[in-house]
């Protein structure tokens, strides 16, 4: 035998779990645990399965001819490794990239050279002059009196630039983290608390639900489900005795039909398909993966036993609202 995980990618969560876990029976696999998460992408599904390894490859096509399955993904499932999911939403990086270099100022043009001093003008070789007269100068004029210069301009007012504010970059959206599987090793039920509560479980039948949840509550966390598998079936038995099954014995669904819904629905509410039982609304089974389904199936144990005679009953918890599903689903076979 072989365990497998699954994890698939949905639209929708309305039955997802129900319809997987006819796929996973009828590939010839059983289911160990499941989980469904809420994710931006869709419906995040997490199952182990486990079965013969020859079926695998029956069970990948049949999950590829769901139809409401978007994706999905089949591996050996390794005791203690997590797993994140395939499609799951991953984290935003926390990088900021580094602001860009700022230019360099351009290169200062380059002083010019001084200009070389104008050649000094070549003497002129003078030939011999002859004296001249010169005639008598005409006197001078007044000089013109100048306009004082206008005034020097205002000097021009500087501009000065506004700089928008740098924008921070946004936040990073909070990261999805899936919970670890945490599985415990399960202890032996606490026969001592099942044997002083089961006279008032007899007494004050069927309003047993408060007695079962003070039960719950009390034990340790690793012995809790077999506890309340046990209390299911002293309750069951109880009343298989007091309502002995007919001298011929039933077929199953016949027994579920005319002694266990009756039964059942004396404690929660029960809708019948086939040989599977809904469960709806069930006490017992609060959020978290904190299910009581073990109850119903020790008690149902109990009481169709007789009735089946020499039939060997077998329950398959195929889904619970605990993990996400809509309703509790038991599957009855023999």
């Amino acid at each position: 035998m072989i365990e497998l995980e699954i994890q698939a990618l949905s639209e929708r969560r309305e039955g997802l779990l129900i319809e997987v876990g006819r796929l996973v029976l009828a590939s010839g696999f059983t289911l160990q645990r499941q989980r469904l998460v809420q994710d931006p992408h869709g419906i995040l599904l997490t199952m182990v399965v486990r079965g013969p390894p020859r079926k695998r490859r029956a069970l990948a096509a049949a999950l590829d001819a769901y139809e409401r399955i978007i994706s999905f993904e089949l591996e050996p499932f390794v005791e203690g490794e997590e797993r994140a999911h395939f499609a799951a939403s991953r984290a935003a990086s926390n990088y900021i990239p580094a602001p860009a270099p700022m230019e360099a100022p351009p290169v200062a043009a380059a002083v010019a050279a001084p200009a070389p001093p104008p050649a000094a003008p070549k003497a002129e070789a003078f030939d011999k002059v002859k004296p001249v007269r010169l005639a008598p100068s005409a006197p001078a004029a007044p000089p013109v009196p100048r306009a004082p210069p206008p005034p020097p301009p205002a000097p021009e007012p500087d501009f000065e630039f506004i700089l928008p504010a740098p924008r921070r970059a946004p936040a990073p959206p909070p990261a999805v983290v899936e919970p670890p599987f945490v599985e415990l090793v399960p202890l032996d039920p606490d026969q001592a608390a099942v044997d002083q509560l089961q006279a008032k479980l007899e007494s004050e039948y069927p309003q047993i639900m408060s007695r079962l949840l003070a039960l719950d509550a009390t034990v340790a966390e690793a012995a809790r489900e077999p506890t309340l598998a046990l209390a299911g079936r002293r309750v069951g038995g109880w009343l298989a005795r007091r309502a002995p099954a007919a001298a011929t014995p039933l077929a199953l669904t016949d027994a579920i039909e005319r002694i266990g819904l009756p039964a059942l629905r004396a404690l929660a509410e029960v809708e019948q398909d086939g040989n599977q039982l809904h469960i709806r609304h069930s006490p017992l089974c609060g959020a978290d993966g904190h299910s009581g389904c073990v109850f119903f199936s020790g008690f149902l144990e109990a009481l169709l036993g007789p009735a089946l005679g020499a039939s060997q009953l077998t329950i398959f918890p195929v889904c619970c609202r605990s993990y996400g599903a809509d309703d509790c689903v038991l599957d009855l076979s023999d």
